[in-house]
């Protein structure tokens, strides 16, 4: 059955998902690297698609730009899809001097400045960490592709252009290692459901090193992550 934003039956999701934010990133990883693919969102042209990958079905779907959105997105595939395993798949903006562009980050846990988990009602302040299970695979994989990977915390924002000058620093000095807009959100809702989540990140910029790549070579030349993000299905 549908939903609010997801046109797709009940069996036409698998039940492991990329979830890269830009929808025709989606569309061009379904392209590119999987099979037999069939279409089964279009819903405010985010696109969504299910193939196989070496003979396993997989999904891939956009999710769009920051916490509410992939909060929608990922709850309705968890909730009413049945999906098991999410796998965001996305670019970052590196903190740390020794990330370069194209770098691979496993995000271990998330931090942000979002109030995403006050929904809770926790008496404390809430820790989202991806499941093990994924991280550890994920890292098992890279190995085996001699694909480096770094894994450590990254910070999900809920500010792209910020007024806080100073908050880059303060966040590296925490050993964060990048920052991006949605992991947070999806941490939290597969770790409420019961299911599993992992980040696995680009460095498309480095605000120390003040390099960037385009927004072409985001959507298509990020391989080395997709590489690792497909076998977890």
């Amino acid at each position: 059955m549908a939903t609010p934003h997801i046109a797709a039956n009940k069996g036409d999701i698998a039940e492991t998902i990329l979830l890269p934010g830009d929808p025709l990133r989606a569309k061009f990883i379904a392209e590119t690297f999987l099979e037999d693919v069939v279409q089964f969102n279009a819903t405010r042209n985010m696109f969504g698609y299910t193939g196989t990958y070496k003979g396993k079905k997989i999904s891939v779907m956009g999710t769009g730009m920051g916490i509410p959105s992939i909060g929608i997105y990922s709850y309705e595939l968890i909730h009413f899809y049945g999906v098991k395993n999410l796998i965001r798949v996305g670019s970052c903006g590196a903190f740390q001097k020794d990330l370069k562009l194209y770098d691979v980050i496993l995000g271990i846990g998330a931090s942000t400045n979002s109030n995403y988990a006050h929904q809770y009602n926790l008496p404390g302040t809430y820790s989202a960490t991806a499941s093990w299970e994924l991280l550890s695979k994920a890292k098992k994989v890279a190995d085996e592709k001699s694909i480096p990977v770094t894994v450590g915390n990254i910070l999900s924002s809920d500010t792209f252009y910020s007024a806080d000058e100073t908050e880059v620093q303060r966040w590296a000095k925490m050993n964060v290692l990048a920052v991006e807009m949605e992991a947070y959100a999806l941490y939290c809702n597969a770790a409420a459901a019961g299911v599993n989540a992992l980040c696995i990140l680009t460095v498309s910029d480095s605000i120390v090193n003040k390099e960037e790549t385009t927004a072409e070579e985001r959507e298509k030349s990020f391989t080395r992550m997709m590489e690792i993000a497909l076998e977890l299905a």
